[in-house]
Order: C-alpha cells, then structure tokens, then sequence
C-alpha cells in the first residue's frame, strides 16, 4: 500500500479555501500566491484577498489594521521572508497591539531544509526563535498535511497572534482527516518506557521511520503546538523515562528543544536530555534528503542517536 504524501503548505491553502466561507477571514500575500498555495483562495474570494507585492513590513502592518477592523487576516509568505525580514512589524504593530496582541494569523511556508535547492539563504532555520521570544505570540509546527487543516482552522477560532510553520516537501501523512488537535496539546504516537522523543513538524515522519529500524521501548510524543508547551503530558513522560530526546528542523539556539529544556529546568527535572538539529550552521544548496542526511536528521541518522542513547 503506499503511503499518502503531502505539503503542509497544501494544507493551508486547502484549509483557507475551506474556511473562506468566513467573511471576516483576508488572505494577504507577498507575490508568493501560488508558492504559498492561497492561489484558490484569491480566485475565489477576491475581494477579500490582497496582494502587497514584495512588501513583507507592509503586509505585517497592513493585517495589523484589518484585525483592528474586527477581520480576521493571514499573511503568507516563505519563512525566510516572513518572520525573517518584518520581524519589527510583527512585533510592535501585532503583538504590541491591546491586551492579547492582533487578531492576526502568520502562516510561512518553506521553513526549515524544505526549499533546499535554493540554497541557504531561502532556509529558515531561525523562525522558531525569533517567534516564539515574541509575547502573546502562539507558535505552531503542523507534522502532516491533516494536521495543517486541523490548525489553521483552530487559529481562527484563537483570539490573538499565531505562528503557523510550514514545509514545501511532500512528507508523509501521519494524522488523518478524523484526528484531533487543539492548541497547546500534544500527541503521544508511540508509548514506551526507555527513552522519550518529541519531536515537532514534519520531521516527525523521520523520526516515526528511525523507530521502526529499532526493536526499542521508546515514547514519541509529537509537538506540533512549540509555544505553549503541553508541559503535563511531557513531564508524565519523563518522569517514566528520564531519558529525553527532541528532534527538530531548526537551529538548536533558540528552537524547540531550547524550548523544552527551559520548562524541564523550571520544573526541576532531574533527567538527560539530548536535542537533535541544526548545530550553529546555515545550510547548503541540494536536494532535502541530502540536507536532512548532512545534518543528521535522516531517519538512519536519528535511528543511530536513539540507540546510543
């Protein structure tokens, strides 16, 4: 049988189009339309979709005013783009706007090792850490392309500023049409007893292969929700274990095993903890497996650190 791939970036285009029958929801794009997959969405709903042109700090400021006019706005863009390049905007005209920050949505596409074959600068291994320092900023990683729907639909229930991180490659479907998701929660997809994984976004799919090649009692608990941390379910985990181990397509500094290790260190955790990612390097041009195996996070690669663990 084989295995259904999609985008998460396929999600939120599907999701958008699905929820645009809202009339308070507005899609913004930064001449990224069809990359970003709200191209059906602008077809659709035109007068509810603008396009800023390559204008990132204005499309951040632009949605800032519409969520002051009771909408609900997405801006959409690459990663590398949006946070990277209207960081400022984001944090002063969104999150700094009233008690819980604007109503605004901040869904990036081609995050992480996703869009390889342009080289470095198109790789966003730093979003995580520049949002999730943000305050009154939500932060979200989808791992498959049903969860996507699941949380783009949820962040526009959500009142106030959410980051939703997203991936251009196809990776394997893991949720299905019928599971849950809810802010702030995550989801145990193994359960053991010898070591915990947590691992967030797409790179789940490696993580879930590099289990399969070990015969381990192993805990993988997916994160898809980085900022707030489903602190109960982690630490029931560990406090099985006492082994942790969180994976992640993003620099070390600042990402989502940095984020684990606070909550482990505020909640006095006494426990060994090892985080898998990208080590203080910017990536190179090739293909996504290549990166992946490059820096390690390869199923084989992960497969390897688990049973050294």
């Amino acid at each position: 049988m084989e295995i259904e791939k999609k985008s998460t970036r396929d999600g939120l285009g599907d999701s958008l189009l699905e929820l645009g029958e809202n009339p308070d929801i507005v899609v913004l794009s930064a001449d990224l339309t069809e990359s970003v997959r709200v191209d059906k969405f602008a077809k659709k709903f035109p007068n509810r979709f603008i396009q800023t042109g390559i204008a990132e700090q204005n499309m951040a400021s632009i949605a800032a005013g519409l969520s002051l006019c009771n909408k609900i706005p997405f801006i959409t863009s690459h990663a590398a783009f949006s946070p990277s390049r209207n960081w400022d905007q984001i944090r002063v005209s969104i999150c700094m706007s009233g008690e819980n920050g604007a109503n605004v949505k901040i869904a990036s596409t081609h995050s992480g090792f996703s869009n390889a074959p342009d080289g470095q600068t198109a790789e966003a291994l730093e979003d995580i850490a520049l949002m999730r320092v943000l305050p009154k900023m939500t932060v979200i990683s989808p791992i498959d392309y049903y969860q996507t729907i699941k949380a783009v639909s949820e962040a526009v229930k959500y009142k106030g500023p959410v980051y939703i991180r997203l991936s251009k490659t196809d990776t394997e479907c893991i949720t299905s049409e019928k599971d849950d998701f809810q802010i702030g929660k995550t989801y145990v997809l193994r359960k053991g007893s010898a070591i915990t994984v947590l691992c967030t976004g797409v790179i789940t799919a490696e993580v879930l292969k590099a289990m399969e090649m070990l015969d381990k009692d192993i805990e993988l608990i997916a994160c898809p929700t980085i900022k707030p941390l489903d602190a109960e379910t982690i630490l029931k985990s560990i406090s099985k274990t006492g082994k942790v181990l969180t994976v992640e397509e993003h620099q070390l500094s600042g990402g989502f095993g940095s984020a684990v290790l606070e909550m482990l260190n505020e909640h006095k955790v006494p426990m060994t903890i090892t985080r898998l990612g990208v080590n203080d390097a910017f990536g190179v041009s090739g293909s996504y497996e290549d990166l992946l195996q490059k820096f390690c996070l390869d199923s084989k690669s992960i497969a390897e650190k688990i049973k050294a663990l």
